[in-house]
């Protein structure tokens, strides 16, 4: 069973500082650089990516690297790369017994070198550049190979957020198929809404507390039960509506694909 662990019956009280080298320059990278810097028992004492970039405007430049073999010892080496970069990247590490883990949702944690300790620290959020993001109300998800380094991880969770879970790699890809449904497949959706309304002289911003009221619905009931419009309603008419009121051809593929979805699920046929 999937757990949450319950930070104030499990909290933790650090007795020594906990070192984080960070690798990576991206979005993940540099949110995580931020958060953990306002941490008090935690250190980032080096940064690694291939440009020497630092991850903020006030990060010294002597802390960031781009030559692997310099990279410093620490207690957690985190990986916060692309995807296909995990398993070449923790290769190339020149540490020894020392725990390293990625931020992916959808990599195993076998992914990493067999040299080393393995790990996932998951940040369940989509990150932008230009969007601060307060781990606070994150979920992160937690694994690692033995009790010893998952305590670890917890420790380095618990400091920037309550809500920490021990989540497998098979479970981890499970959440991240269903982050892509909820988070990238519904963007896209928004994405031919503000089409539709771009092209019909509508400002999109008419749209925006429909969106807002659907999401906070859904954060108080299941989504099956909070299904609404025409096509669990079964009206045909708004429909044939709709679909001759459409022009691009893709948009209506997805509205019939996604209309005959929504009647199956709830037991109507188109």
């Amino acid at each position: 069973m999937l757990r949450l662990f319950n930070f104030l019956t499990e909290l933790v009280y650090f007795s020594q500082m906990i070192r984080v080298v960070l690798l990576g320059a991206g979005n993940v990278a540099q949110h995580l650089y931020t958060a953990l810097l306002n941490q008090k028992h935690i250190t980032v004492v080096q940064c690694y990516n291939r440009k020497k970039k630092t991850l903020s405007t006030t990060q010294n430049k002597d802390e960031v690297t781009n030559i692997i073999h310099s990279i410093k010892d620490a207690d957690i080496y985190i990986l916060a790369v692309s995807d296909d970069a995990i398993a070449e990247l923790s290769a190339q590490l020149r540490i020894k017994n020392k725990l390293v883990v990625h931020t992916s949702g959808s990599v195993p944690i076998q992914a990493i070198a067999a040299i080393h300790k393995k790990g996932v620290f998951y940040p369940l959020q989509t990150f932008s550049a230009t969007t601060p993001i307060d781990f606070a109300k994150l979920p992160i998800c937690i694994e690692a190979e033995n009790h010893h380094d998952l305590t670890r991880l917890r420790d380095l969770a618990t400091s920037l957020t309550k809500n920490v879970y021990e989540v497998t790699s098979e479970q981890r890809n499970f959440l991240h198929v269903s982050a892509v449904f909820v988070n990238n497949f519904t963007n896209y959706l928004f994405s031919i809404g503000h089409e539709i309304c771009a092209l019909n002289d509508l400002p999109f911003e008419m749209l925006h507390p429909l969106i807002t009221e659907t999401a906070q619905k859904i954060t108080k009931m299941n989504p099956t039960q909070a299904q609404t419009g025409p096509a669990v309603r079964k009206d045909t008419k708004t429909i044939a509506r709709h679909l001759q009121t459409l022009s691009n051809p893709e948009h209506i593929e997805i509205y019939q694909m996604l209309t005959k979805a929504i009647q199956t699920k709830y037991g109507k046929k188109l």
